[in-house]
Formats: C-alpha cells, sequence, structure tokens
C-alpha cells in the first residue's frame, strides 16, 4: 500500500491534536504519506512541528457563544477567515490528492472537510467526547465514517455512519521511566511522599492553579506535586517536592510514570489515556460557563463507571480532602480500571487505522 497519501486535520486545542499524532507511527508503517492541515498560527502547528511531516497553515475561524457586541464582530470577520481557508484547502488537497481525510475535528477542520468534499475526497472524523461539538456536527454529513471513542456517542451520529473505534493513544505513554522523571523534576530519589500530577490541560486552568498554589503547603506535608499549569501561567514557588512546568511533550511519559495519581480536566483524549495508563485520577471538569458542558458529560460517564473520581469546579477547594480519599482507594479505582478490558491501549489505534484502510479499499 505504498505512496497512498492521508491529510490529518484538527486543532484549536491539544486534545484536537494528539490523537493524529498518535496514529502517525501506526500509518507510516502502513505505507502512507502523511500530511497536515492546521491553523496557520495554531498550537497543532507547535506539536507537530518535531514530527517531520509536512504542515500546511490555513486561515480558520470560530464560533463565540457568549453573546456581546465584541464577539459578533468577531464571528462575523471568522466568516471571512473560514471562507479563506476553504479557498487554501482546496488548493492544498488538489495538489496533494490524497486518498483520504482524517480530521479530528475543532473549528480548524472545518473549511478542511468542506475542500475535501468538494474535491470528492472521502472524509473520515473522530469524535472524541461523548456528545460532538459544533464543529463535527457540521462536518458529518460530509463523511464516509465517523469514528467515535464512547460507544454511547453512537446514539449522536448517522446511524449508517458511525464507528466505534475507541481512541488512539500515544504508544510512548506507555514508556515513561520513574528514573528519568525525579531527574528531570529535581526531586529527592529517597522521597517517598507518593506523587501527584495535576494539569488544567493544554492551555492551563486559572482555577485549578489557583487551588493548588493556594493548598501547596497541605498538599506537600503528604504529596509531591507536578504541577503542569500551561503556557504564560508560571509563578515562582520553590518548595522541595514541588516541580513546576507550563507544557509537557517529552516529559510526559515520564511524568507519568512517576505519578500515582493524578488531577485533570476531563477532556476525553486525556481520560482514555489515564483509563489506559491505569492511573488513578481525580477530574474537575470544565463548566458549562467555560464550555458547552462535554467535560461534564465525560466526567459523569467515567465516574459511573468506577473509573474517576468527580470533583465539581464549584467544589474545587476541597482537592486535598478529595486526593486523600483518591490515595485511600487508589487500588480499587486500578482494579476498575484493569477490568475494562482494552489490550494495553491499542485497540483503539488497531480499530482506527483499520476503518481507514477499509474505507479506500485496503
Amino acid at each position: 500500500m505504498g505512496g497512498k497519501k492521508i491529510v490529518l486535520t484538527g486543532g484549536g486545542t491539544a486534545g484536537h491534536v494528539t490523537a493524529n499524532i498518535a496514529l502517525l507511527p501506526a500509518l507510516a508503517e502502513a505505507g502512507y504519506e502523511v500530511y497536515y492541515i492546521g491553523g496557520a498560527k495554531g498550537i497543532e502547528r507547535e506539536l507537530t512541528a518535531p514530527l517531520g511531516i509536512k504542515y500546511y497553515g490555513i486561515s480558520a475561524g470560530k464560533l463565540r457563544r457568549r453573546p456581546s457586541f465584541k464577539n459578533l464582530c468577531k464571528n462575523i470577520a471568522d466568516i471571512f477567515n473560514v471562507m479563506k481557508g476553504y479557498r487554501q484547502s482546496k488548493k492544498i488537497i488538489g495538489e496533494i490528492m490524497p486518498e483520504v481525510i482524517f480530521s479530528k475535528g475543532g473549528f480548524v477542520s472545518v473549511p478542511v472537510v468542506l475542500a475535501a468534499k468538494k474535491k470528492r475526497i472521502p472524509i473520515i472524523i473522530h469524535e472524541s467526547d461523548l456528545t460532538p461539538g459544533l464543529a463535527n456536527r457540521i462536518a458529518f454529513k460530509y463523511a464516509s465514517r465517523i469514528c467515535v471513542t464512547f460507544p454511547e456517542t453512537l446514539g449522536h451520529v448517522p446511524k449508517n455512519k458511525g464507528v466505534y473505534t475507541g481512541t488512539p493513544i500515544r504508544p510512548e505513554l506507555f514508556q515513561g521511566s520513574k528514573d528519568t522523571a525525579v531527574k528531570i523534576c529535581g526531586f529527592d530519589a529517597n522521597d517517598n511522599r507518593p506523587t501527584v500530577l495535576v494539569t488544567g490541560g493544554s492551555q492551563g486552568s486559572a482555577a485549578v492553579n489557583s487551588c493548588v498554589r493556594q493548598a501547596l503547603p497541605e498538599l506537600l506535608k503528604k504529596y509531591k506535586v507536578i504541577h503542569l499549569c500551561g503556557k504564560g501561567n508560571t509563578v515562582y514557588l520553590s518548595m522541595p517536592g514541588y516541580f513546576q512546568l507550563e507544557y509537557a511533550s517529552d516529559e510526559m511519559p515520564h511524568l507519568l510514570a512517576l505519578s500515582e495519581l493524578v488531577v485533570s480536566r476531563a477532556g476525553a483524549n486525556t481520560i482514555c489515556e489515564l483509563l489506559e495508563l491505569r492511573k488513578p485520577h481525580l477530574l474537575i471538569p470544565l463548566t458549562k460557563k467555560g464550555s458547552r458542558g462535554d467535560q461534564l458529560e465525560n466526567a459523569a460517564s467515567f465516574e459511573k463507571q468506577g473509573f474517576s473520581m468527580v470533583l465539581p469546579e464549584e467544589k474545587i477547594n476541597k482537592l486535598p480532602e478529595c486526593l486523600d480519599i483518591l490515595c485511600a482507594n487508589r487500588e480499587g479505582y486500578i482494579k476498575k480500571m484493569e477490568e475494562s478490558a482494552d489490550d494495553g491501549g491499542c485497540s483503539g489505534l488497531r480499530r482506527t487505522l483499520e476503518t481507514i484502510n477499509g474505507l479506500i479499499g485496503l
């Protein structure tokens, strides 16, 4: 199957990129030439830059739901940005002429999907969340297949298109080294306090950051803390057993290997990774004030299955107390996750690749 070409698209947040990145080794092994179309200045450009794939940056625009005159003006301006992105995508796809487009969603994917449909290129969309986001809902009618992470999501997509694949997990996440993480963090190798990894997502979370910093004196009595605070959110704090980093890329497998507990938002890719790594975790989902509510749904699903402990953001001041409960019950959460029965995180990757190959007759 050498010479087959695939265009990946998706961006705006790291969650719309990580599944694409997870697919790259399998696509290369299967003989695909891989190209990426993303935002001219999106995080997807930064995340894919070290990976050696051809990247095309396009103009894009998003819908701002909060009513205000300023947002109205930006939404109108972004209509023209989407139109420009569509023209750019049509030209790029016309030059590449791929066999298939794989879209992970996010606002940047819409003009790409529209252009692919115009060029009559088959489209596969991957929906990570339990209920679909706006960009994917717009794109569904143009797709040949729609891959979903949650079986429940099949009820929200056209019946003749939905395929339950799970989500592709990056293989390197299973290859972390605790010793390497200790060196990265500058921790004392003889310090036996459990390690807690705290992350508010690729862009950080003001609420999580503020809570963790206020609670540090109490937390550090019992735990070592690795704090991923998001770009531009660093506050200098020097405390034994505390390590702060804006964003983890190559470091992430090692940091996860060292961490006995994780505090996280409830983005679908992140929680699926924690599930496959069997990491007991406390989820603080974004509220409807800051999102469309997808993280609340994701967290509720995982909590119901016994995989996750959930702390509403409105009660975030109870973080230390909840961590103690999670730590005391960590073996029970690990057992529940082990019973979820995925083959080392590989099945989502395998089923997604099978869907891609099946669409183009391989």
